[in-house]
């Protein structure tokens, strides 16, 4: 999940610990197009964001099963976020650990045997926590990137 910000650190080394270095190395690789912006056309999800994502799906949409949940944020998002089902898998399971969604096996749409995730009362304390967490931090990374000749 989200880090909490420490008062100790430097902005640098608390926007540092937000980014993966697999995350790094994909910016570095980043090609820049002839507008001078660089081209990434899939976001890697930052480490916990997906976990947010998957609790606000459930919060406002009710259960769902795993591939609509990944569809339903890519589709949000424009299809600029493109989410291995593994990496969904991976997260869902992480929160049924949490005890912050519940699963329970149903029917699909189309007629398929489908595990169904429902976020529960602690999901919901959690989805709010986080939230706040993250309004937070992309404040804070805000008024970093409105810097501008401030020395």
């Amino acid at each position: 999940m989200l880090s909490q910000i420490s008062y100790g650190r430097s902005i640098g080394g608390v926007l540092r610990s937000l980014v993966t270095p697999k995350e790094r190395k994909r910016v570095a690789k980043a090609k820049e197009t002839p507008e001078g912006t660089f081209d990434i056309k899939k976001s890697d999800v930052l480490q916990g964001t997906l976990d947010l994502m998957i609790l606000k799906t459930l919060h406002a949409l009710g259960p769902m099963h795993g591939f609509g949940i990944a569809r339903r944020i890519e589709q949000v998002s424009r299809d600029i976020l493109q989410l291995n089902e593994g990496t969904v898998y991976t997260s869902l399971l992480r929160l049924q650990q949490q005890a912050w969604i519940t699963a329970e096996w149903g029917t699909s749409e189309n007629n398929r045997k489908a595990k169904f995730y429902s976020i529960t009362k602690r999901g919901e304390k959690q989805l709010e926590l986080e939230t706040e967490n993250w309004q937070r931090i992309s404040g804070v990374i805000g008024r970093v990137l409105r810097l501008e000749g401030e020395r």
